[in-house]
């Protein structure tokens, strides 16, 4: 909207500009009708009709009837405020009020003086002048119209295409939480589980242990519920207590891989560590970004190549999918949002993902996501009772 306001602005200084000068033209030309005198009825109503149209909050007849009434009076000095007024009443399409006006200063310039009448220089007159300044006006009125259309239809575009993007980044963030719930709820589950049991033999347990499993067992019981609480509606039925606690959504990249070699796909893995040695949130996003990069190659390079690497850590997860270019698929359309979704999962993680074309026309996705500290397990564990001491 600023740039368009720009532009307005940038147009209505060209158009004052051009009518100054118009106008300066019209006073020079009423002076020069008059013996040079410029304080004369002419030169005063140049400087109007000028005004006139100079200032767009006026009613839009003003302009027009004002110079109309200049040109039939006072003739040619005249002459090229009427044409600016012919040239807006084109432009707003008001074309039957143009050869009105056309027609009255015509006419009221056969009864004219001979020193100002616009029959003078030519026997035609100034209709040639009154037809081309009719035909510019209605040229340049399209062409603005037309301008402003596009500029709105671009606006409309930018607009819709951030909403899109919002709209693929609120998913992943859904999806994320949707699997961080199934894969921390079935993590917390299990603790409160093996507490639950150890409690029950809680009287061969010394005092303090048969404390702690309590707690342990009270806090993991708390989490689970308070996490239901808070990601549970991301599902499409909001789980209860006597719901079972859903199976996790962890899958290994290498059945990806698989599937793809199934489809027909050449697929080369190359994988260095253990799986089990990232987050399980670094595992989802890992098979997502395989994922992604297996479809745009069978979307965009048919029968190219895949190649994989990647890295479980320390100090970090790396994942890097690279394809040769290749001939494009039937359904090849792809709106680009996939990669923004991932860019939101990866950047979730504190890491960083790239995409684009890499090397002689073929294409390279690649993602690095750092693994959190270790936590410090050595040293005596803190007994809440020594703050009480």
């Amino acid at each position: 909207m600023n740039r368009n306001r720009s532009l307005r602005w940038a147009r209505f200084g060209r158009y004052g500009l051009v009518l100054l000068l118009l106008t300066a033209v019209a006073v020079q030309n009423a002076a020069a009708t008059t013996g040079g005198r410029y304080l004369t009825v002419g030169t005063a109503v140049a400087v109007l009709c000028g005004l006139a149209l100079l200032v767009r909050r006026l009613p839009w007849y003003v302009a027009p009837l004002l110079t109309t009434v200049g040109a039939g009076l006072w003739g040619w000095p005249l002459l090229p405020l009427f044409l600016v007024a012919l040239f807006d009443l084109a432009a707003g399409r008001r074309i039957a009020v143009a050869v009105g006006c056309c027609a009255v200063v015509l006419a009221a310039n056969t009864v004219a003086p001979p020193m100002v009448s616009l029959w003078r220089p030519q026997q035609y007159g100034a209709s040639l002048f009154f037809i081309l300044a009719v035909v510019a006006g209605l040229w340049m009125g399209n062409r603005r119209r037309l301008v402003e259309a596009l500029n709105t239809q671009v606006e409309h575009l930018r607009i819709e295409r951030e909403l899109r993007e919002e709209a693929a980044r609120t998913a992943e963030r859904s999806r994320i939480a949707a699997e961080m719930h199934d894969v921390l709820a079935h993590r917390l589950s299990l603790i409160a589980l093996h507490t639950g049991v150890l409690s029950t033999r809680a009287a061969s347990l010394p005092g303090p242990v048969a404390e702690r499993l309590t707690l342990l067992r009270t806090a993991s019981t708390e989490a689970l519920a308070d996490l239901r609480d808070v990601l549970g509606a991301l599902h499409d039925r909001r789980p209860t207590v006597g719901d079972a606690v859903p199976a996790p959504v962890l899958r290994d990249v290498r059945e990806l891989v698989d599937q793809a070699r199934e489809a027909g796909q050449q697929v080369d893995l190359q994988a260095d560590g253990q799986p089990e040695q990232v987050p399980a949130a670094h595992r989802l996003a890992l098979y997502r970004l395989v994922q992604e990069g297996l479809t745009n190659a069978r979307k965009h390079a048919v029968g190219a190549p895949v190649r994989i690497r990647l890295t479980y850590g320390p100090p970090a997860t790396v994942v890097e999918i690279v394809n040769p270019p290749g001939k494009a698929g039937e359904h090849n359309a792809s709106s680009g949002f996939g990669l923004v979704g991932l860019g939101e999962r990866v950047h979730a993680l504190g890491g960083h993902l790239s995409a684009g074309p890499h090397g002689a026309g073929a294409w390279r996705l690649a993602a690095r996501m750092p693994l959190p500290a270790p936590i410090e397990q050595n040293g005596p564990a803190h007994d809440p009772r020594d703050d009480r001491r």
